[in-house]
């Protein structure tokens, strides 16, 4: 029978996505475009992330020295996931979870700079099987050793629409290709450029079918003060407000990298307002479904530490707001709900009311989004099987693995449990409660969860050494996939 053919998950999937695709499509009913009414069939999708935003770093977030209005008013039309995770925190993993659905021991992706291999079903091809246009705008930081090669076609995960380089942090230098093998220039700072190409992308196909869109920035990631010069005068470093959990030592050192970090991130606000812009004057935004998220967070020198790959909230907790008016409405709210990035794929297909591919092994939570269920205490998987780069072992890299609740962080290295925080009365992470009599009750509870996540996964906790050896990927002593630009 096709019910057995297909198995009983993706069945289930199939008939839930149907009835939510009726439902969605009467509540979007018809659509002005270019003057005309149609009946609107499936969202496009507009899915912008930058590199290294951390969820702190924003004006509705909290914070009153950050300019974010465009990103401000955006929230206050959509729903924040509040306690959005990269459960590996590290730019390759998370984008390889973007792009498959799968968690990095899965599809293989737990270091910079390895190969994304053809095993799943990408997210550009679900939607390609389901009649959309792809396109992918930016860093995509997935093909391996060489930053700066050509990626052709059959490497790019199924997108069409190609203006992409693999990887670059030299902003005002930088280059990409499109279908052949020509490295063309990005004018000026490549975020302001990336964000035009994307507005023209949109403009081109809008009316013409749905439409899926990635826009990969690499700001606000290092080097923090090369953004455009009228941004970086709107920040000076000595009135920086710190996070309390920055030692006195570092404070100097931290208060000029938020600066520049800062004005990056007023670039992007910027670029934001432009692609909102856009999509009004398309009259599509209601029918898109508009994403804005991070591929992971920033120390910024929070717990003495920069950069990220560390469990601490500065590192793994991202911006994640998502806005479609035509089916989740108009005003703002906010889930504090975990979502981790394996959950991102399933659940944008879901809205869009396509079938989740087999190969997935994220949670789908449209049904939350659409209010037709109830945000769960769930936990989500955080990670590093293998320690590089700043967090190699002689800077005290090690493997661990852990949990984010609403209110808890837990997390063990391979001797043992390392950090047990409450995020509701210890925001900052300066209180740890692990291995303390009096929390030995909460510590089981957080241990026995982990462990279930870690079954459900398939983990076993390996030393990173056992993973490099069985993906055969080649490493120097610090435990780093050395590239080339």
């Amino acid at each position: 029978m096709k019910k057995d053919r297909i198995g009983r998950r993706q069945f289930l999937q199939r008939a839930a996505i149907g009835t939510a695709a009726i439902t969605l499509a009467q509540k979007s009913s018809w659509a002005r475009r270019s003057g005309k009414e149609r009946l609107s069939q499936r969202p496009n999708l507009v899915f912008i992330f930058a590199d290294q935003w951390r969820a702190q770093a924003a004006g509705y977030a909290g914070n009153p020295q950050v300019r974010t209005p465009n990103l401000d008013t955006l929230a206050a039309k959509s729903v924040n996931f509040s306690n959005a995770v990269s459960g590996c925190p590290v730019c390759s993993p998370y984008r390889a979870s973007l792009i498959t659905g799968r968690y990095p021991l899965k599809h293989g992706v737990f270091l910079n700079d390895v190969r994304l291999n053809t095993d799943a079903v990408s997210i550009a091809q679900a939607y390609n099987k389901a009649g959309y246009e792809t396109g992918y705008i930016g860093k995509w930081h997935l093909d391996g050793r060489d930053r700066s090669a050509f990626i052709p076609k059959q490497r790019r995960q199924g997108f069409k629409f190609w203006k992409a380089m693999d990887c670059t942090h030299n902003y005002n230098n930088s280059f990409y290709y499109a279908d052949a093998n020509i490295k063309l220039k990005w004018n000026g700072y490549d975020a302001i450029a990336q964000t035009s190409e994307a507005r023209h992308y949109i403009r081109e196909h809008a009316g013409a079918g749905p439409f899926a869109l990635f826009l990969s920035w690499g700001p606000p990631h290092a080097p923090y003060q090369t953004a455009p010069e009228k941004y970086r005068k709107l920040f000076n470093e000595a009135e920086i407000k710190l996070r309390p959990n920055v030692p006195k030592n570092l404070q100097a050192q931290a208060r000029k990298a938020i600066a520049g970090y800062y004005a990056h991130i007023a670039a992007l606000d910027d670029c934001i307002g432009q692609i909102l812009q856009t999509l009004k004057e398309t009259n599509l935004e209601s029918d898109t479904i508009l994403v804005f998220t991070s591929d992971h967070g920033d120390m910024l020198y929070s717990q003495g530490a920069q950069k990220k790959q560390k469990p601490w909230d500065e590192s793994i907790r991202v911006p994640f707001l998502l806005r479609y008016p035509a089916a989740l409405g108009v005003s703002g709210r906010t889930i504090d709900m975990p979502l981790n990035a394996p959950d991102i794929m399933p659940t944008l297909l879901s809205l869009s009311g396509i079938v989740i591919p087999d190969t997935v092994e994220g949670t789908d939570f449209s049904a939350v989004l659409r209010g037709a269920a109830k945000p769960k205490d769930n936990a989500a998987l955080i990670s590093c099987p293998s320690p590089f780069g700043q967090w190699r072992r002689d800077r005290g890299g090690r493997e661990y693995r852990g949990i984010r609740t609403r209110r808890y962080t837990y997390v063990r290295d391979l001797n043992g449990p390392w950090l047990l925080y409450d995020n509701e009365k210890d925001p900052y992470q300066l209180n740890n409660l692990c291995n303390r009599p009096r929390h030995s009750k909460l510590q089981k509870e957080m241990e026995a969860i982990l462990s279930r996540k870690l079954r459900q996964t398939n983990d076993q906790f390996l030393p990173g050494p056992e993973y490099i050896k069985k993906w055969g990927y080649v490493v120097d002593s610090s435990g780093t996939v050395r590239y080339s630009n």
